[in-house]
């Protein structure tokens, strides 16, 4: 196990060492422990890149300064970082994996830079929360609006509630493990975030994306339903397809990481 000190900031290390680099990328509330039953066993066959957002708490512990709510309140800061972060380790032609808002990150990137990545894999991704008329995101802006005072009033009360509703509720210690990154990533970041991410509207840049994706999607997801699957799919430039994974919730990788490595997206043969 290699830890960087380039990018150290963001907590980078890599594990590994197969010719092919994977760079997993968790999503909101969480850090790079959420891919835990996933790297092991990828390492066997990849070069992994793991690493944390700067709104993690596992980064917050370790730096003085709090996450910049300004800079990052929109994803094209992130996909920025991204860009440096794979620019600092000499990156190139990676397969990108991202959940959730990281998925989005990921698109992004891949166009400022088109040859970063060879594939996108987007898990359980969205470009868009909110429903319109002849869209379904998910949430109405009342039950943002609810949820954002939850957040400010009550974190913890919050954290342990939407831990139940974004992960599969029949695998607790996932539950549990999602709970704790939440509550360690704190209000003060949790709440801004939220505003930036919810509240955002992404679905314009799907058409410009040319890399190779594949759309990884539970049955049912509390969080994204199906159609934003669909939309996504029927949007996106470049190839793309989509699989379906037997699991509730949100996190595929914490609750079916099994299926998760079975997809046709891992060519690693030791799966």
């Amino acid at each position: 196990m290699v830890i960087l000190n380039l990018s150290r900031n963001m907590n980078a290390r890599i594990v590994g060492s197969g010719k092919e680099t994977i760079i997993l990328a968790h999503g909101y509330g969480g850090d790079q422990s959420i891919w835990d039953k996933i790297w092991p066993k990828l390492s066997e066959c990849y070069r992994i890149v793991l690493f944390d957002w700067s709104f993690s708490g596992a980064v917050k512990d370790h730096q003085s300064s709090l996450f910049d709510a300004d800079k990052y309140s929109s994803y094209e800061a992130f996909a920025d970082d991204l860009i440096a972060l794979a620019d600092e380790l000499k990156l190139d032609s990676s397969i990108f994996v991202g959940h959730s808002m990281s998925g989005i990150i990921g698109c992004i990137a891949s166009i400022k830079r088109p040859h970063l990545f060879n594939r996108l894999i987007l898990v359980a991704s969205s470009p868009r929360f909110i429903n319109l008329e002849d869209y379904e995101g998910g949430f109405e802006i009342p039950e943002m609006e609810e949820m954002f005072q939850n957040i400010e009033e009550n974190y913890d009360v919050w954290s342990s509630s939407f831990a139940r509703i974004a992960v599969d509720p029949s695998d607790p210690s996932s539950v549990e493990k999602f709970d704790k990154c939440l509550k360690r990533m704190g209000v003060e970041v949790a709440l801004p975030l939220a505003k930036s991410v919810f509240l955002s509207d992404y679905r314009g840049i799907l058409d410009k994306v040319i890399t190779p994706c594949t759309i990884i999607q539970t049955k049912v997801d509390f969080v994204v339903p199906n159609s934003v699957a669909t939309l996504m799919h029927n949007t996106i430039k470049g190839e793309s397809t989509v699989e379906v994974i037997n699991t509730r919730g949100h996190f595929p990788q914490l609750t079916a990481h099994e299926e998760f490595l079975n997809g046709d997206w891992c060519t690693c043969p030791t799966r």
